[in-house]
């Protein structure tokens, strides 16, 4: 198969909320209390919200700028591509790279909205969750149907609420909810506690998926304070691990075996010894610990249960029916540091030498596409849908990298420059 030929769905991508997403969506009460988009004296712009101040994190958009320009210092709108806030823009990189649809994280709230559900004020924290899969939905995904495959965030304080909340974002379209990858980190029940079956249940119930990112916990893998960044980095997978292994022998996958979860830029490479593991876990010791899993084994429960997925991964793509070729997908993770936008398929093509087009089809588009009852070709033939047909329909697109050194970015959303977009969203 040709870099041209393929259909590319990803399911871990990341937006950067634009400063006016609230504008007309909170009660009139909420004004003054709204999230909100403040430029510091520094230049750079950072979220408010309940006396927390966010701030858009170098790593986070680095789509289109020279990897010696990566970093965790904080940014300005002006410094990151368009494509990271401002979907029309987004659009024309998909299209630029080839990309058919595309699933996007938060930013600025957490993976798994934490920063809302540590209101105090529970009443403002449901609005403006609600508020934020509203946008999410209907203008971010809406905008261009069979693009973009919607994500909700979840009602984190109160799982009878939280369950309500997939109903209600389940009727518009919506069938993936962000997760924490461990609930007792942030000071809530654990997986293993009954506290969440209203949630699980109203998840099987409407045939959604839990999505759990890495970080999404809000405590990454670190061996000491003073380890080098790329400790942390290179370890991140490991929450991944654990989470896998937490839902694995939980009560959620026995009580609940309809449930469907997905294991977010965890990658893949690791599946197979954890597989491994978990199988020769159960073999030597589920007589004394009681584990019963109706006579299958742990391996071939998560199959039945965990979707997995990677950018380019070659050991991961080499065991792949290891893993399961029906439990994989790609993901592209624009624009972060990991990602490789814009050339994702000529870079994916590298770790499937070999591979048959049948299971390559499967890991680009047709799993996520099942997973998260996706159909993008309800828009647009697969004719239409392929790499070089979509960057046929961007011709003309720069996606040059650029430093910042050589000037901001020009940027225009509905027409008017952000400097007045972002004084209009925060007067």
């Amino acid at each position: 198969m040709q870099a041209d030929d393929l259909i590319l769905i990803s399911v871990d991508d990341h937006l950067v909320e634009p400063p006016d997403m609230f504008k007309g969506r909170l009660p009139a009460k909420f004004d003054d209390v709204a999230p909100k988009v403040v430029r510091r004296d520094d230049g750079s712009d950072v979220w408010t919200f309940n006396g927390t101040v966010i701030p858009n994190v170098g790593l986070n958009a680095v789509a289109g700028r020279p990897k010696e320009e990566y970093g965790v210092e904080p940014t300005s709108f002006e410094e990151m591509r368009p494509g990271c806030f401002d979907i029309h823009e987004r659009v024309k990189d998909m299209n630029a790279a080839g990309v058919l649809g595309s699933m996007c994280f938060p930013s600025f709230p957490g993976f798994a909205a934490r920063l809302f559900a540590a209101a105090e004020d529970k009443e403002l924290a449901l609005a403006v969750v609600q508020a934020y899969n509203d946008w999410h939905i209907d203008e971010w995904a809406g905008t261009y149907p069979g693009r973009f495959i919607p994500m909700a965030l979840p009602v984190l304080w109160d799982p009878e609420l939280a369950a309500k909340e997939v109903h209600r974002v389940a009727a518009k379209g919506c069938h993936s909810l962000t997760f924490t990858e461990n609930p007792a980190t942030l000071g809530y029940p654990s997986f293993h506690d009954k506290h969440w079956d209203p949630l699980w249940k109203a998840l099987v119930d409407t045939n959604t998926v839990m999505s759990i990112h890495l970080g999404s916990s809000g405590k990454l893998t670190l061996t000491a304070p003073d380890a080098p960044m790329d400790v942390l980095i290179t370890l991140q997978p490991m929450n991944i691990c654990q989470a896998a292994a937490d839902l694995l022998w939980s009560r959620v996958i026995k009580d609940f075996p309809d449930i469907k979860i997905a294991l977010s830029e965890g990658g893949t490479g690791w599946i197979p010894y954890f597989l491994e593991r978990v199988d020769r876990t159960y073999d030597m010791h589920h007589l004394w610990t009681g584990q019963n899993f109706g006579g299958k084994l742990p391996s071939e429960v998560f199959r039945e249960h965990f979707l997995t997925c990677f950018i380019e991964d070659p050991i991961g793509v080499a065991t792949r029916n290891k893993i399961g070729i029906d439990n994989i997908s790609w993901e592209c993770d624009y624009p972060h540091s990991d990602s490789t936008w814009p050339y994702p398929g000529e870079e994916l093509l590298k770790a499937c030498d070999g591979v048959p087009d049948d299971e390559i089809n499967k890991m680009t588009y047709e799993n996520a596409c099942r997973w998260y009852s996706f159909d993008p070709f309800q828009h647009r033939s697969k004719a239409d849908s392929t790499v070089g047909a979509l960057r046929a329909e961007a011709a003309g697109h720069d996606v040059s990298t650029r430093s910042f050194d050589q000037g901001r970015f020009e940027i225009k959303h509905g027409g008017i420059s952000l400097g007045e977009m972002t004084a209009r969203a925060t007067a």
